[in-house]
């Protein structure tokens, strides 16, 4: 285990036997720059060598066989799988699940939700990426499916929510607001008005929960805002807002000992 890492960690996952977790932030990498950190991106201008290092310190904090990530592009895809694969050709989805012991999942994300999901008794995990289109169009229901499809049982399913970025600081435009609204009068709940006209504050992190409340799960939420807290999360908005080029990937990881 690299002593160097320290992961946020959630009791219920915590408390499943067989399960091993860990939402990790940018601390303990060896990236330097914006990069600064544990940055896990493979598609960031950071140096190759820098994130393949990061990538296998958090393979050897959670002891698995391989470290697993996918070319995350926003949809609701999931993808089951049995084995390893090369990371620099990852397949496209979203989501990924297993019950494979020593596979470690990782979603990444740097605002985007990013959850990992358990069922204990039928040894099946996932983890999943879901910014507002996966939430939206269905990448949590998909990688229930999926888990189903390997033997899990969605009453016993656990899935927490990591970092990503809070109510209070995802504002949004009126294009953003009815694509919401249209697809469910009800999502209105999720809005705050902020003080430009036409915008709104969006609470990603309740949508997402709420939307995994609804499929029977038992959930969890590690309530910390990527955008506000700088030294411990990379983010997406933050590096547009400060005109950066770039920006480094959190890993969200989970695996089956």
């Amino acid at each position: 285990m690299d002593n160097t890492l320290s992961p946020l960690l959630h009791d219920t996952l915590s408390e499943l036997p067989g399960v091993r977790h860990g939402f990790f932030t940018r601390q303990g990498g060896v990236s330097g720059g914006i990069y600064a950190g544990l940055n896990t991106g493979l598609g960031s201008r950071d140096e190759q060598a820098h994130v393949m290092e990061n990538r296998e310190r958090i393979r050897r904090y959670m002891g698995g066989t391989a470290l697993l990530t996918v070319h995350q592009h926003h949809s609701a895809t999931s993808i089951r799988t049995r084995t390893a694969w090369d990371p620099r050709i990852a397949p496209r989805a979203d989501a990924i699940v297993t019950r494979t012991p020593g596979l470690t999942l990782v979603a990444q994300a740097a605002d985007c939700g990013p959850i990992l999901f358990a069922d204990a008794k039928a040894g099946v995990v996932g983890a999943a990426h879901a910014g507002w289109k996966g939430a939206l169009y269905g990448v949590l229901e998909s990688t229930v499916d999926a888990m189903e499809q390997d033997g899990a049982d969605r009453a016993r399913i656990v899935a927490v929510l990591g970092p990503s970025i809070s109510g209070r600081a995802y504002e949004v435009g009126p294009e953003f607001i009815a694509r919401f609204v249209n697809a469910a009068p009800t999502n209105t709940t999720y809005f705050n008005p902020s003080e430009k006209t036409g915008h709104a504050f969006f609470d990603l992190p309740r949508y997402t929960l709420d939307r995994l409340a609804r499929l029977g799960l038992k959930t969890g939420h590690i309530d910390r805002c990527t955008y506000g807290e700088p030294e411990l999360f990379f983010s997406y908005r933050r590096a547009t807002h400060q005109g950066e080029a770039d920006y480094g990937r959190l890993a969200s990881a989970i695996m089956l000992t």
